[in-house]
């Protein structure tokens, strides 16, 4: 089986010039997708460009858009404009964000989140297909075409973790990027997930209806990844990650993990950190299980090692640096994390 890498990094690294590097030397290194963040801080569209500009095959994906900071016909020109830029390479990344995102930064209520991202996802397939907006606020109003030519062929990811988004993802998307998966349940809820799509498309034919293009899902999921010639000191880095994701973002990936069968860990991991913070966080000894689950740190050596498991899980094992990282220590984690067989 060929190793298939990607990269991912959290909302909470801004710096622009760190990305675009990094982006740069996964394309070099042989990765085959590349995940720029959009959560309070940069707009990952004009970095998506910078970063197209300077690679050559790399997968850029927006990894995510949230769809309550903009409209179905403002995400389908982004994506066909960041397609013609990326000459074929852009992946949309589509999710419902957050409570806290949605009403505190985007001052819009957090209401039915997976029929949004259901109506959002059906909304911009349509504009990129050539077909004219749905209009509901102002039905009196002509309903206009994307202004380009049909452009169907963008994949659309979608991150999704609980049960009604997930089946969104299946049903509706090209691909599943699911935050914070533990190892072990990954390739699980793949199959589910699966099953839930060869259902869709079955019903698809008999009503002789549009069906999503792929028999499967693209699954892109890995583990938060630090490599550092001192293992302890990688280990912290990835604790630390690990804990602000399970402690901070409004409970999201608290409850996903606790309903993954970590629950006793994950509150073990709250009660450790009453101030959340996404550089100083700590994992508690018993708490350990989780973090192997959720993070690959170590040696060059050790993350190679730990992250074997993880190509038999996903289709793509996404590699998720956590913020702030010193330019040598992402260099010597995306080449220790490299795809096999690729120079590092």
């Amino acid at each position: 089986m060929t190793a298939r890498r990607g990269v991912g990094l959290t909302p909470m690294e801004t710096r622009r010039g760190i990305i675009v590097d990094a982006a740069v030397l996964a394309d070099e290194l042989g990765y085959e997708t590349f995940a720029v963040p959009e959560g309070w801080g940069l707009d990952s569209t004009p970095v998506v460009t910078e970063i197209a500009l300077r690679t050559t095959r790399i997968q850029l994906a927006s990894a995510i858009l949230s769809p309550w900071g903009r409209t179905p016909a403002t995400l389908a020109m982004t994506a066909a404009t960041l397609q013609q830029v990326c000459a074929g390479r852009y992946v949309l990344g589509l999710g419902t964000s957050t409570q806290a995102l949605a009403e505190g930064f985007h001052d819009t209520p957090f209401e039915h989140p997976a029929a949004k991202l259901r109506d959002v996802v059906t909304q911009v397939r349509a504009l990129l297909a050539g077909e004219p907006a749905q209009l509901r606020r102002v039905p009196g109003a002509r309903p206009l075409r994307l202004g380009q030519p049909p452009t169907s062929g963008v994949p659309i990811w979608i991150a999704a973790l609980g049960r009604h988004t997930t089946r969104v993802a299946a049903e509706l998307g090209d691909g599943w990027i699911p935050a914070l998966m533990a190892r072990d349940r990954v390739a699980p809820w793949a199959e589910r997930l699966n099953r839930l799509r060869e259902a869709r498309l079955r019903e698809a034919r008999l009503r002789e209806a549009d069906a999503p293009d792929r028999s499967a899902l693209t699954v892109a999921a890995g583990p938060v990844t630090v490599v550092d010639e001192n293992p302890d000191a990688a280990r912290d880095v990835a604790a630390a990650c690990t804990a602000w994701y399970l402690t901070a973002m409004g409970g999201v990936y608290a409850r996903s993990v606790s309903e993954q069968g970590y629950a006793t860990q994950v509150s073990a991991i709250v009660e450790a950190n009453p101030r959340p913070n996404p550089l100083r966080g700590t994992i508690p000894p018993d708490a350990r299980p989780v973090l192997d689950q959720l993070a690959a740190y170590g040696t060059g050596d050790q993350v190679r090692e730990q992250l074997e498991p993880w190509d038999r899980a996903a289709d793509i094992v996404s590699i998720l640096l956590p913020p702030g990282l010193p330019w040598p220590t992402i260099e010597a984690t995306l080449r220790a994390a490299a795809p096999p067989g690729r120079p590092v």
